[in-house]
Order: C-alpha cells, then structure tokens, then sequence
C-alpha cells in the first residue's frame, strides 16, 4: 500500500507520481490531499475556489473507480505520517513544487516521515525539463531566455502517461467532506471563476489546437481576438498534464497546413518553454519572490503613493488599455497576457511604484497565480528581473492600446463608460481637453499622470540605481 498527495497535480491523467512513473513503488494507492494552513496563508478566494472545484473532480473520479480521496486539513507533517500508518503504507510519493515555502514544506514531511520509517518518493511532473537539466555550456543556469529556448526545444520530451486502472488504487471509502469556501475561512471571490474538471482542459486544448493555434503567433498579442488556449489556471493546478499539452501541440505542428502555421505552434510551445525558464530562476534564487534578481549599484527610489496605487487597482487610471485589464482582473480573475505586460509597466514606469505592490495584487487576484511566472513577469516589468526589459524601453500605454486594440472593442469590454465613445477618441483620451472628455465619457477619469513626464522621471530613477548621476 502506498500513499499518494495530491497537491498541484489534481488529475489522474498523466500524473507521474500517482502511477509510480520513473519511481520505484508498488501497491494499490491511497490518494491524499492536505489543506496546509501554512500554505493557505498565501492562497486568495479565486484559487481556493477553483482548487474545490478540482477537488471535487478528482473525487469523483477517483469513486468512478472504487477508490476515493481522502481530503483533511492540518499540518502535512502530521497528516500524512497519520494515514500512512492507519492504511499501513509504506511509502508516500508526490509530484515536486518549486518555490521556497513549497520546498521548506516538503522538507519538513521528508523528516516526519524518516522519522516514522515511512519511506517516500518524488519526481518532476509539472515541467518537461526539470531546474537544472538546461545549462550553459559552463554548467550555469540560464539567465537569458532565448538560449534556454534553444535547448529546451531541441531535447527530448517524455511522453505523457496513463491514467491509473481501478486495479492500481486502493478500494477506500471516506465520509469526510471537502470543505466550502466558509469552512476554510476563505471568502468568496469577487470574480467569475472558470470551471477547474480536466474535462474542461481537455476541451480548451482540443478547441485551440484545431484552430487558433495556427495563427497564435499573428494574433496572440490582441486581447480583443480571444487567441489564447487559456489554459493557464489548469497547468498551474494540475487539472491537465504538461506533456498532454505538449503531445497535443506537436500532433498540431504534424498537421499544421503551412511553414507559416508550423512556427505559429512553435511560438505557443515557446510559451511553455517560458513557464520552465522562470521555473528554473524560481528554483536556483528562491528569494526572488521578495528580492530583486537584478542587483543595482544604488537602490531603485522607488515611490508610494496609496492613491495612485488604489487607483490602479480600481481600473481608474484615466489610461484605457490599463483600466479593461485591471478590470477585467476583477471580473474573470485573469487578464489577457500582453495586457498584463502594459499594466505592470504603467505600475512600474508610470507610478514607479514597487513591482512587489503589483506581484501581491496579481497574487490576490489570479485565478492562475504562478510563484515563478509572475514573478518573472513582474520582475522583467520592472527592468529587476533575469533577461529583464531593458529600463530604457517604457511601454507607452496609449500607443499599446491603439496597436493591440485598434478597435477598441477590449477596452470597451471591460470600460462600459468608453461603450460609446470612438476608437480614435478613446485613443487620443490623454490629449483631450476637460471639456471634450466631459462630452464623450463624464464618467471616466482624466489620466492620474502625464506619460511623458512619468517616462522621463523613470529614466533618471534608474539611472540614479545605475549610478549614472
């Protein structure tokens, strides 16, 4: 008998530890999951809410096959020692997690369970190349992504593996319920939260592969187009396996009808390849979490300011593109990728306000919160990060608006007071006299800050960081 946790893998499809994959283990499998307090101390109501909704899939599909899931709360330490002792198991296996807090976790119930002469097992499952497998030719890890990309593309991919059989798990019972929102002392989410059954994954990638992966490339960058698999919250939880992903793309790429199309499933696959690079910064410098990666001569000024910061968080920065994301952050628990790029260099460039501010709210708010990619994202903002964006480069919100939603048709989504308005008003709104922009929308704001003055400002910060006055 063996127990299995659960913890980021919540599927049974392509589960590696779950079926004992590149482990040596054996018996029927108990599955496990642990509410940690510890961990729920830095989890937020739109991902605790998809997880129950994962967990209630799992569970049925583990009593779909004569088995269950055991759900408890409590110190894993305890939890996990407790039950392997009462089924009489003697080894637990996990999938490994990748951040620091994750890593003291496992640390403590490697202990618990030396301690109880329980053995245990983990393995990679949640990335295709493991932290550290790609290196520089000097054995370093990689800081600049394109040459990481160059390797990762070109090595082999372990396929993806079965589903355990009736026969592989335990034949259990438990009466226990997974606990609600309330029970957790959890509150309920503001946003609209996607449904989290691998079934709906399954779908996603099906419907993405067919079609919009072959104009990914070309169209990827527009919110408006909806050209994205969405599948981000079900790898960061588990509800679909990385290497079904991966398998789907290259059955995609042998289908592709053109060169053209080829490089466009590239280009997504260049996109899983970007959640392993932070994955593997996350890994070798734990402490980016709260700590620049990119070391400065003099410390970044960085400026606070609760109105302007509120402001952002609101949606009413009086900068178009910036407000739909925040919105639409609030509304679905996610925003649009290159969106997210935009508003976290306004949070950075424009308020020169400390990235950590924007990593916490993004960390509050996404359902798909990933300690390695938003940080990544966050720190490369912030011109703080590995293979960061360089200082010197400041995205202009207005003209990332008009070339990425030329129509509008994003921001008048999620901004109901621009419905009305001209594309052409909605991009030229920070040029508009108080009179013009009282005719067109009364009810949205005026820009907080003047761009170009802000620019300007954020150039002589980080030259002051870089020495340079």
């Amino acid at each position: 008998m063996r127990i299995h946790w659960h913890r980021r893998d919540l599927r049974l499809a392509d589960n590696r530890a779950l079926v004992g994959d590149g482990i040596d283990v054996s018996g029927p499998v108990v599955p496990v999951f642990v509410f940690d307090p510890a961990i729920l101390e830095h989890a937020s109501p739109p991902r605790i809410a998809f997880a129950l909704d994962a967990l209630a899939s799992l569970r049925e599909a583990y009593r779909d096959r004569g088995s269950d899931l055991l759900v408890r709360r409590g110190d894993p330490t305890d939890v996990l020692v407790t039950i392997a002792k009462r089924h009489d198991a003697d080894v637990v296996t996990w999938n490994r997690d990748y951040s620091g807090l994750s890593r003291e976790r496992d640390t403590a119930v490697r202990q618990a369970l030396d301690a109880a002469d329980i053995g245990r097992e983990a393995v990679h499952d949640s990335v295709l190349h493991e932290p550290g497998t790609i290196r520089t030719n000097d054995g370093d890890p990689y800081q600049v992504f394109t040459y990481f990309w160059r390797k990762w593309k070109d090595r082999e991919k372990a396929v993806s593996v079965d589903a355990p059989t009736e026969n592989d798990l335990a034949s259990i019972e438990d009466d226990i319920e997974i606990p609600a929102l309330a029970d957790l002392d959890v509150p309920e989410p503001e946003a609209t939260i996607p449904e989290a059954r691998p079934a709906v994954a399954r779908n996603l990638l099906d419907d993405f592969c067919a079609e919009d992966i072959y104009s990914y490339e070309e169209r990827r960058d527009f919110p408006a187009d909806g050209c994205t698999s969405r599948l981000s919250p079900h790898l960061k939880f588990g509800t679909i396996g990385v290497r079904e992903v991966y398998d789907a793309t290259e059955a995609a790429q042998e289908t592709a009808p053109n060169e053209e199309a080829r490089e466009s499933v590239e280009e997504f696959q260049s996109q899983l390849a970007w959640r392993e690079f932070y994955a593997q910064v996350l890994w070798f410098n734990p402490e980016v979490v709260s700590e620049n990666y990119k070391t400065y001569e003099n410390a970044i000024e960085w400026q606070e300011n609760p109105q302007t910061l509120q402001a952002w968080k609101d949606g009413m920065t009086g900068y178009p593109i910036v407000d739909a994301g925040m919105r639409q952050l609030r509304e679905e628990a996610y925003m649009h990728n290159r969106v997210r790029m935009i508003v976290a260099s306004f949070l950075t460039k424009d308020l020169l306000i400390d990235w950590r501010e924007g990593y916490d709210w993004f960390r509050e708010k996404l359902v798909d919160h990933d300690t390695a990619n938003d940080n990544g994202g966050w720190q490369w903002a912030a011109s703080t990060g590995t293979d960061a964006q360089p200082y010197f480069r400041i995205f202009n919100p207005m003209t990332q608006g008009e070339r990425y939603d030329p129509d509008a048709e994003y921001i008048r989504e999620y901004v109901p007071e621009l419905a009305g308005v001209p594309a052409d008003i909605v991009h030229s709104w920070h040029e508009l006299d108080p009179d013009a922009r009282e005719m067109h929308a009364p009810d949205y704001p005026a820009p907080i800050v003047d761009h170009g003055d802000r620019r300007e400002q954020a150039l002589a910060t980080f030259e002051r960081a870089r020495g340079e006055e």
